[in-house]
C-alpha cells in the first residue's frame, strides 16, 4: 500500500532496491518489485510524480503514486539518470567508450518519459556536472562544452543549438531557478590572470554581463543560487594550500552577488579556516554559513551579508534549512561525531540534539517533521542503514540494510505539501523497529578507566609510589622505582625458556656459577661477569621455580619463610595466607620509603601520599603483630 506523497522514501542495496512507506507505518511498499539483479541508481523527479532505475540492462520508469511501471529502456551499462524539472524527459549517462568503427560515442542521451523515444545524444567525458541544466518551466537547456555555453529548447531538439557563447576560461556554469533565469559562469586563475564570475541573463546571452567580480586564490568554486534565482552565494577554493594548514586545498573566499548587478560584496568571516557548508533558505532572503577551524563557527545572515545570529562554536560540517524554513539543522558528519543540532528559525532557541554517528547522507522530509539519516557504502560498509529523527529529537524509526548505497525522501513540492504548524509538533510514537534495534545495539558495561600510562610503559608492572594502596597482590617493582617486564604468554623469556600462561615468572637457576649459553646471531647486553664467569653481585644460589615446557612433572615449591622478604618472582599462589600478608605490608613500607626520599629531595608531596607516610606506625605495629619485627 502506498503512503502519503511526503512521507515515502526509497533506498538501494547492493542487491535490491524498494519502496518504503513513511510514518506511521513504515512498511514496504506491496505493489512494487524490485528488480532481481543488482541496481545501479535510482532517481525521483523534482515534483515526485515519477521514479527511475537503472540495472545492467537497462532502466524503468514508474508513475511513483501507483507503482505502476511506464516505460523499460533496453541501455545497458547506464551509470546515471536524471529527470528534467517537471519529469518530461529523462537523461541518462554511461561510461565513455571507443568504438569499433571509429564513431564518436554519444555518451549522454536524452529520452522522451511518455513515448521512450530517444530525442538527443551528446558526448560527455566527465561524470561531474554530467546532465544538461532546465529552465523550471523547460523552456530552455543549457550545457557547457569546452569554453562554450550552448542552449537548446527541448521542445525543439532537432533544431540543435538555438544560442551559444564563448567565455575564455570557463570551467563551471550553473543556471538559476526563477522565471527570469541567468547563467553563472566560473572562470579559473590562470598564471597571472585573476579568477572572476560573470552573470549573463540567459535570454540576453549575447550582451554583457550583468554582475561580474574577480578575485584571486580560485582554482574551483562551489556556486548555490537561492530560490527566486535573484542572488548566488560563490565559494572559492584553491587546490593546493600554500600555508600548508591543509590536504584538500585552502578557501579562497565567499561572495554574494546579485543577478540584477546592483549588488556584489565579499561575505567577511570572523574566524580562520575553510568554509565546511552553507546554505539558503527557501525564503531567499538569508543563509548559513559553518566556517573556521574546528570547533567551526556557524552564522546566520541576511541577503546584504549582514550578520542575523551567531550560533557560537560547535564540531559542526553540515547546515540545512526544512523546506518551510522553520528548521535548521547542523551537525557534524563524516570524520566527526554525528551530532546534529535542530533550531527554530523564529526564536533562534535548539529544539533538541540528536546522535546520529556514522551519518553519510542526511536529508528533511518535504513536509518539514522528519530527519532522515543514512549511513552508506562504500563511504563506511558496516552499520549500514536508515534512521528516521522527528524533528523534537526521537528515533522513530530504524532499517537496518547490509549494504546500502543510495536513500532519499520521495520529493514533494513545497505548496503541495502540508505546512508547517505555528508550534512544533509533537513526535508520534516510535515504530517496533526502534526498540528492536535498542535491544540489539544496548552497550555493554563500560570498564572502570585505569591510570594513564604511556605507550612506552603499557603492558608492564608499575612503581608501587603509583600503586592504590589496597592488599591486592602485586609483583615488586625494580629498584630504579619505574616499570619491570613481564614476558608474554608463550614468549621465550630471559632464561631462554617459554613462558607458560599462568606459570610462575621467576628466574631459572644457575647451575656450576656459569651463564647460560646466548643464541647464536643475538647480540645481547648482559651484566658485567666476575673472573668465574658469573654475574658479579649476585646469589648463585636462589632458589626459583621451574615449568617444563615438554609435559614433565612441575617441581614442588620450595618452602617460605614468613620472616624473609619475598623473592622477586615467586607466585602469590605458593603463599600461605600469613606469608602473603606480610608480602603486602613489606611493600607498603618499601613504598613509604621511597616517598620518604622523595621528601627529601625537595620533591611536592600530595595528600594522598603524605598520608600513607603518616600509615608507617600503623603497619609497622602489624607486622609485630604478626611476629615480624
Amino acid at each position: 500500500m502506498a503512503s502519503s506523497p511526503s512521507q515515502q522514501y526509497a533506498f538501494r542495496a547492493q542487491k535490491s532496491l524498494g519502496l518504503i512507506g513513511g510514518t506511521p507505518n513504515y512498511e514496504a511498499v506491496d505493489s512494487f518489485q524490485g528488480p532481481d539483479v543488482p541496481a545501479r541508481t535510482y532517481h525521483y523527479s523534482a515534483d515526485g510524480r515519477l521514479f527511475a532505475y537503472a540495472v545492467p540492462t537497462g532502466v524503468r520508469i514508474y508513475q511513483a503514486e501507483s507503482v505502476q511501471l511506464l516505460q523499460e529502456l533496453a541501455l545497458p551499462n547506464i551509470v546515471e539518470i536524471n529527470f528534467s524539472p517537471r519529469g518530461t524527459y529523462l537523461s541518462t549517462w554511461e561510461r565513455l567508450v571507443k568504438l569499433e568503427d571509429g564513431a564518436q560515442h554519444k555518451n549522454l542521451r536524452v529520452f522522451s518519459v511518455s513515448t521512450g523515444e530517444e530525442l538527443v545524444a551528446f558526448t560527455q567525458k566527465s561524470l561531474e556536472e554530467w546532465d544538461l541544466q532546465y529552465t523550471i518551466t523547460e523552456s530552455h537547456a543549457v550545457r557547457l562544452v569546452g569554453q562554450e555555453i550552448q542552449v537548446f529548447r527541448p521542445a525543439e531538439w532537432s533544431s540543435g543549438v538555438v544560442d551559444k557563447l564563448k567565455v575564455e576560461g570557463a570551467t563551471n556554469i550553473v543556471l538559476s531557478p526563477g522565471l527570469n533565469p541567468s547563467v553563472a559562469v566560473f572562470i579559473a586563475q590562470k598564471k597571472a590572470a585573476p579568477a572572476s564570475v560573470k552573470i549573463y541573463g540567459l535570454m540576453g546571452l549575447a550582451g554583457a554581463p550583468t554582475c561580474q567580480k574577480t578575485f584571486f586564490k580560485a582554482d574551483k568554486s562551489t556556486i548555490k543560487w537561492n530560490t527566486l534565482g535573484t542572488q548566488v552565494l560563490i565559494l572559492t577554493q584553491t587546490e593546493v594550500d600554500q600555508a600548508n594548514k591543509s590536504y584538500y586545498g585552502e578557501t579562497g573566499g565567499m561572495y554574494l552577488l546579485s543577478a540584477a548587478g546592483n549588488f556584489d560584496c565579499r561575505i567577511t568571516l570572523d574566524k580562520e579556516g575553510p568554509v565546511h557548508d552553507f546554505a539558503w533558505s527557501p525564503n531567499s532572503k538569508e543563509f548559513g554559513v559553518i566556517y573556521g577551524y574546528m570547533p567551526a563557527k556557524a552564522t546566520l545572515l541576511d541577503q546584504r551579508a549582514r550578520t542575523l545570529h551567531d550560533f557560537g562554536t560547535a564540531f559542526f560540517n553540515f547546515i540545512s534549512f526544512n523546506p518551510q524554513g522553520r528548521l535548521l539543522a547542523m551537525a557534524g558528519f563524516g570524520n566527526l561525531a554525528g551530532r546534529a543540532d535542530i533550531y527554530d528559525r523564529r526564536t533562534l532557541t535548539k529544539v533538541t540534539s540528536i546522535d546520529a554517528s556514522n551519518t553519510s547522507h542526511c536529508e528533511w522530509s518535504p513536509d518539514g517533521r522528519f530527519l532522515l539519516t543514512a549511513t552508506l557504502s562504500p563511504r563506511l560498509r558496516v552499520d549500514n542503514g536508515i534512521k528516521i529523527w522527528h524533528c523534537t529529537g526521537p528515533l522513530v524509526h530504524v532499517h537496518p540494510v547490509d549494504d546500502l548505497y543510495q536513500a532519499s525522501w520521495r520529493p514533494t513540492p513545497v505548496d503541495a505539501a502540508p505546512p508547517f504548524p505555528q508550534n512544533i509538533p509533537v513526535a508520534p510514537a516510535p515504530a517496533l523497529s526502534v526498540q528492536t534495534h535498542a535491544a540489539i545495539a544496548k552497550p555493554a558495561a563500560a570498564r572502570p578507566a585505569g591510570a594513564y600510562r604511556p605507550p612506552g610503559a603499557r603492558g608492564l608492572e608499575a612503581s608501587l609510589v603509583y600503586k592504590r594502596d589496597d592488599d591486592s597482590p602485586s609483583a615488586p617493582s625494580t629498584p630504579n622505582g619505574r616499570y619491570s617486564r613481564s614476558p608474554a604468554p608463550g614468549r621465550i623469556n630471559g632464561n631462554g625458556r617459554k613462558h607458560v600462561p599462568g606459570a610462575p615468572t621467576s628466574p631459572s637457576p644457575v647451575c656450576n656459577g656459569a651463564a647460560e649459553p646466548e643464541k647464536r646471531g643475538r647480540k645481547k647486553k648482559g651484566p658485567k661477569k666476575d673472573k668465574e664467569g658469573g654475574p658479579a653481585g649476585e646469589d648463585l644460589s636462589r632458589p626459583s621455580i621451574e615449568i617444563q615446557v615438554n609435559g614433565a612433572p612441575e617441581q614442588p615449591p620450595s618452602p617460605v619463610d614468613a620472616s624473609v622478604p619475598p623473592t622477586p618472582g615467586v607466585d602469590a599462589a605458593v603463599l600461605d595466607p600469613i606469608a602473603k600478608k606480610v608480602r603486602n605490608l613489606n611493600k607498603k613500607l618499601k613504598a613509604i620509603e621511597e616517598l620518604k626520599e622523595k621528601a627529601k629531595k625537595g620533591d611536592r608531596l600530595e595528600a594522598t601520599q603524605l598520608k600513607k607516610i603518616e600509615s608507617e606506625a600503623e603497619i609497622r605495629k602489624e607486622l609485630g603483630a604478626l611476629g615480624i619485627s
